[in-house]
């Protein structure tokens, strides 16, 4: 059983795909201040684990809770204090960097063109704000993608690979914006193939296999 400092835990998760076993009774548990680093070969269901935990996929067997309560049904609260970054960045290819921020979070909470453009220039992509997404590099556009996660407000923060096609400057930017997110009560799911290191903030491992 999670302890009650628990906010997000999954117990013995199964799904499949077609005949395929993909997750076979996968638990895990995390609280505030902590995050899940989820490591594992491609293909061996890390991102299915993360789809399962954001309510777009459903397990044949098994539950993810959200402060104790089951989040099958994706109840509000739970889908307000969640912010999902796929590994697609899932960005409209003709509108500008702004504008795509301003839709996608505009959808869950209101945002200033002011916290837009501090947002763009926290993640080192200001002079993107006015171009089209389509022009942009495969590291800009994720840094951009990755803005929608900082301005949704959101309490549990789940990354696809997000430093996929970032330089070394970049990863470590994210990892200190990831930092300060534990710090501030955060939590956060995490697949990536890079280590995770981060200077403040409890990180836990799961390994899928």
């Amino acid at each position: 059983m999670p302890a009650e400092t628990d906010l997000l835990s999954a117990h013995s998760l199964h799904l499949w795909r077609g005949e395929r076993h993909v997750l076979r009774g996968v638990s895990f548990a995390i609280g505030a201040g902590e995050a899940l680093h989820v490591t594992g070969p491609n293909g061996v269901g890390k991102t299915s684990l993360l789809r399962v935990v954001c309510g777009l996929l459903q397990p044949e067997e098994g539950e993810v809770l959200w402060d104790g309560a089951s989040t099958s049904d994706a109840n509000s609260e739970y889908l307000e204090a969640l912010a999902y970054l796929a590994h697609d960045t899932a960005l409209k290819g003709d509108l500008t960097a702004s504008e795509n921020l301003h839709f996608s979070v505009g959808l869950k909470r209101t945002v200033s063109p002011e916290q837009i453009a501090a947002i763009l220039v926290e993640l080192g992509v200001a002079d993107c704000a006015d171009l089209p997404c389509r022009v942009l590099s495969a590291g800009q556009r994720r840094r951009v993608a990755l803005g929608r996660v900082l301005l949704s407000a959101a309490r549990l923060w789940v990354l696809d690979e997000p430093f996929t096609n970032l330089d070394d400057a970049s990863t470590a930017q994210i990892s200190d914006t990831l930092a300060r997110h534990l710090a501030d009560g955060g939590l956060a799911l995490i697949a990536a193939h890079q280590g995770l290191t981060l200077r403040s903030g409890n990180v836990k491992r799961l390994e899928l296999s």
